[in-house]
């Protein structure tokens, strides 16, 4: 009870009355379930608070489950998600719980049954935007939750909602992103009709020394294109004197900051100039009604 929730029969079970439980003391997570009110309400609280009343096959699934292998959205859907291969169906408040016709693979995550990382990022293609599914699929690569092949082999062996839209997201995938604002800020260039940078390059001088590694590298103009997450302190001293150090190696830096993405549009368009002065010779962007729909409010991604 102290390290978690706890449903009323168990509390009755040690002598704990209603009353009691009614108390400041405690707090009730749903009808029949109850933590202390001392405790913190992370999302692993509410499932496992979720899990002692519903189905004991059911695992956590859709966007409740990628929270779980590592991708938060900035808005949090409402619900918890979970999926069972029974016919129950819950009426708790801020529970949806799916019935799933196909056997569910139970995987451990934060000491909780979780659908897997591949079905995870299947489920989640009802759920997200184009663009935040792609971010989640790079999430999965670069924690090692799953990989490409493995991505790749399951939304191709599948016939499941969501998985003909996961398949088109796949095509935008790749391997050694380093973080959601990465992708974000690679598919606002690559959409717009920009060439694609290459990921996390490792940037040497003359001579195989080890300089950099730039996190949206056009190695041919010389051009790197980073995020800049607003460091303090140390970090920005060094972030300055890295950058320092490849512009005197030739390199042309440009830093993105989440005030930049208010204004998406700036972001190929300063690509842009700085591929121009180096020698570009391909189309200006292409900023269209689709894409101000994938990025018009990129800042909130």
């Amino acid at each position: 009870m102290a390290s978690g929730p706890f449903t009323s029969a168990t509390a009755l079970e040690v002598g704990l009355s209603r009353r009691t439980l009614r108390g400041r003391r405690f707090r009730q997570l749903f009808h029949g379930v109850h933590i202390l009110a001392s405790l913190e309400l992370t999302l692993q609280v509410w499932l496992r608070g979720a899990l002692l009343i519903l189905p004991r096959d059911a695992v956590v699934s859709h966007t409740s489950a990628m929270e779980l292998w590592g991708f938060r959205r900035p808005h949090r859907f409402t619900r918890l998600e979970l999926s069972t291969n029974t016919s129950s169906v819950t009426k708790h408040k801020g529970i949806l719980l799916h019935r799933r016709l196909g056997r569910l693979t139970r995987y451990e995550r934060a000491g909780l049954p979780v659908t897997g990382p591949d079905r995870t990022f299947v489920d989640c293609a009802t759920r997200l935007s184009y663009v935040e599914l792609v971010q989640f699929g790079e999430v999965l690569l670069h924690t090692k939750a799953s990989t490409l092949e493995s991505l790749e082999r399951y939304v191709n062996d599948r016939h499941l909602d969501g998985v003909r839209r996961a398949r088109r997201a796949l095509v935008w995938i790749r391997e050694g992103v380093e973080s959601p604002r990465e992708t974000l800020i690679r598919l606002m260039l690559t959409f717009a009709r920009l060439p694609e940078p290459a990921c996390n390059v490792i940037i040497e001088r003359v001579g195989g020394e080890f300089l950099a590694r730039g996190d949206l590298c056009f190695v041919r103009w010389k051009v790197l294109v980073e995020y800049d997450g607003a460091h303090h302190g140390a970090q920005q001293r060094r972030d300055r004197e890295r950058r320092e150090r490849l512009e005197a190696a030739g390199w042309r830096v440009i830093v993105i900051m989440n005030e930049d993405l208010r204004d998406p549009r700036s972001v190929p368009w300063r690509v842009y100039a700085a591929l121009k002065q180096r020698g570009y010779e391909g189309p200006a962007p292409l900023i269209n009604d689709s894409w101000m729909q994938w990025f018009g409010k990129a800042h909130q991604m």
